[in-house]
């Protein structure tokens, strides 16, 4: 089917190119919806005369339907659903970097090899693969000019193509914060996958989506419900929106020095105290699953804070892959979330800074919460992120239900065998977390202070002398992580490594035990001077540490990892705290966002 040439047709004026373009979109707009072709025959045809009307017809294709553009001079430009602009499809009249055939001016696209070729294509690869291939000149950013000027230093450890891919935010693929091309189908599509009314790709991390979600869902003056071991970029959300937090204190193990989740009863008393004090819950925040892989009971949660009217904003960085398994705890969405921001790039297989924000249901503000976005994000995205976040994805949607079966195994095999070892133990979240029975079968925590040694300790001796890599290290345990690249030798190190340990270390003697002395990092006896708001405005000075006992805490204190503030701005600092913070440095621990990093000094607010 076509549409036929009208004869003497002359693009006027201004206002009479722009209606012809206009019709031209509408046109095509109209044959994209309904007419159904065979594509070994006839594709769609629509008639524009000029390069703007080609632009201004683009804008209304369907990328996953095809339609050939046709001109006044006869050339004919056949759109795929590999090609997503007139200039990713057209330079000096013919299309680059894909299959063609000419004939009597006529530039075809093959479409049954192109389809064959790249239909299963993620939707932002198919966009960076085409427009790599186009033989342009670039007068835009960034300089090294897709490689030309590269580093030599960097272009030589990753080689030339990733330059090839890094590109600024070009025709033919799409704008970041209102996208209406490719990255708008990927968005939808990871909708479609993760279960979520929208998605949003985040190149800031998951610290840039708790943020805006914060942000979005209070005002200043607002209280927000979140527990005290939330990520830092907890409370800088805080802190951005002028929200007063009001911190539930999570339930701590000494012997594993590990914190879990809170409670259902622990929200509710929240709510209640808070009403009671006059104040507007704006936001309940969970942070499940934690780092350890412990979750909370998000179901209770999200229907206790619906019965309020209160919105359920979950830090689900660490769970992003939970869909993908029948062992896998249920996702933060099914369990009633509104909001979860999850790190794609952690367990699942995207690059590392990219994560994705989902909504579901009727009560987040949607476009305050894009506002907030487009404030926090940057407005020059790199789309090698981007299109890491679309193929992880597209990874995930080929086996859904499977893809996690070999890790899972391994791990379980993996927990059985270490169990064995002398010495050493796993955690065992109904065991030692009566109140969190639920755990990431890809985390394993393992004990160690039996050994005589801290997490700190052992790690370095596993890495100099075996090359294991644990996630995280505490002060009486290390944290192991599998995921899809997670294999059967890996797991065989590992054990082997550890039982050298308990070999050269177990029993323990008593000139070896230098344990960490078990005090708990949070406690109900805290308090706050100051709003986490006010304190990082506030006038501050230097104080020895031993003077910081009774003062306002006017920094972030954080062992890392985590990255969980011990110490907030506005928090009164013990010192029981501070025992803590030395006994962690000593053990080996590094501490983040202090200015002292070995805390001989602490900042605190001028009262």
């Amino acid at each position: 089917m076509s549409i036929a040439k009208k004869e003497n047709y002359a693009d006027s004026s201004w206002i009479s190119g722009l209606a012809s373009a206009q019709i031209c979109a509408i046109l095509i707009s109209i044959l994209i919806r309904r007419v159904s072709f065979n594509i070994s025959q006839h594709v769609p045809i629509a008639l524009c005369d000029s390069k703007s009307q080609e632009m201004h017809a683009r804008r209304n294709f369907d990328m996953y339907n095809s339609v050939r553009i046709q001109t006044l001079k006869g050339t004919k430009i056949t759109y795929s659903n590999s090609c997503f602009s007139p200039r990713a499809c057209h330079n000096q009249g013919k299309p680059t970097g894909l299959r063609l055939t000419e004939t009597n001016n006529e530039s075809t696209v093959n479409l049954k090899s192109q389809i064959a070729k790249e239909s299963g294509l993620p939707p932002l690869i198919k966009a960076l693969r085409a427009s790599a291939e186009l033989n342009d000149t670039g007068f835009h950013f960034p300089g090294h000019k897709r490689g030309q000027a590269a580093p030599s230093e960097l272009s030589e450890l990753i080689g030339i193509e990733p330059f090839h891919h890094d590109v600024t935010e070009l025709p033919e693929l799409d704008r970041f914060f209102d996208p209406v091309g490719p990255l708008l189908e990927a968005k939808r599509q990871a909708a479609e996958l993760f279960g979520a009314k929208e998605t949003w790709f985040l190149v800031g991390g998951t610290s840039c989506g708790i943020q805006a979600s914060i942000l979005a869902t209070c005002s200043p003056g607002d209280t927000i419900i979140l527990p005290r071991n939330a990520h830092v970029s907890a409370t800088a959300g805080v802190i951005f929106s002028g929200a007063v937090p009001k911190y539930i204190i999570p339930e701590n193990n000494c012997d594993w020095d590990i914190a879990a989740g809170i409670t259902p009863s622990q929200v509710k008393t929240a709510i209640e105290e808070s009403y009671l004090e006059g104040r507007k819950v704006a936001a309940v925040f969970v942070t499940s699953p934690t780092y350890n892989g412990i979750c909370s009971k998000l179901s209770e949660i999200s229907h206790l804070c619906h019965s309020y009217g209160i919105p359920l904003v979950v830090d689900e960085a660490h769970g992003a892959h939970f869909k993908f398994h029948s062992a896998m705890p249920n996702t933060a969405l099914e369990q009633g979330a509104d909001i979860a921001i999850q790190s794609t790039h952690k367990v699942l297989t995207s690059l590392t800074q990219s994560s994705m924000l989902h909504i579901s249901g009727e009560i987040i503000d949607r476009e305050r919460l894009h506002k907030c976005l487009h404030t926090l994000q940057t407005t020059s995205p790199n789309w090698l992120l981007l299109a890491s976040l679309d193929a992880a994805r597209h990874q995930l949607s080929k086996n859904p239900t499977n893809i996690f079966n070999k890790a899972v195994e391994l791990a379980a095999e993996a927990k059985t065998l270490i169990n064995k070892i002398p010495g050493i133990s796993v955690l065992d979240p109904p065991i030692f977390f009566p109140n969190f029975p639920t755990m990431d079968p890809l985390r394993i925590i393992i004990g160690v202070w039996q050994l005589g040694l801290s997490g700190f300790e052992i790690n370095n001796i596993l890495y100099k002398s075996h090359g294991i890599v644990p996630e995280l290290i505490g002060t009486r345990s290390i944290t192991l992580v599998f995921s899809l690249g997670t294999k059967r030798n890996h797991v065989q190190r590992l054990v082997a490594g550890l039982k050298h340990l308990s070999d050269s270390l177990f029993p323990l003697q008593p000139e070896r035990d230098k344990t960490f002395t078990q005090i708990e990092p949070f406690d109900n006896n805290f308090h706050m001077g100051l709003t986490p708001r006010e304190a990082f405005f506030a006038s501050k000075m230097k104080l020895k540490i031993e003077d910081g006992v009774g003062k306002i805490c006017g920094e972030f204190i954080c062992p890392y990892p985590p990255g969980i503030p011990v110490l907030l701005p506005g928090e009164i600092i013990t010192e029981r705290v501070l025992n803590y913070l030395v006994k962690f440095i000593n053990q080996g621990g590094i501490i983040s966002g202090a200015a002292d990093p070995i805390l001989s000094t602490i900042v605190v607010c001028k009262t």
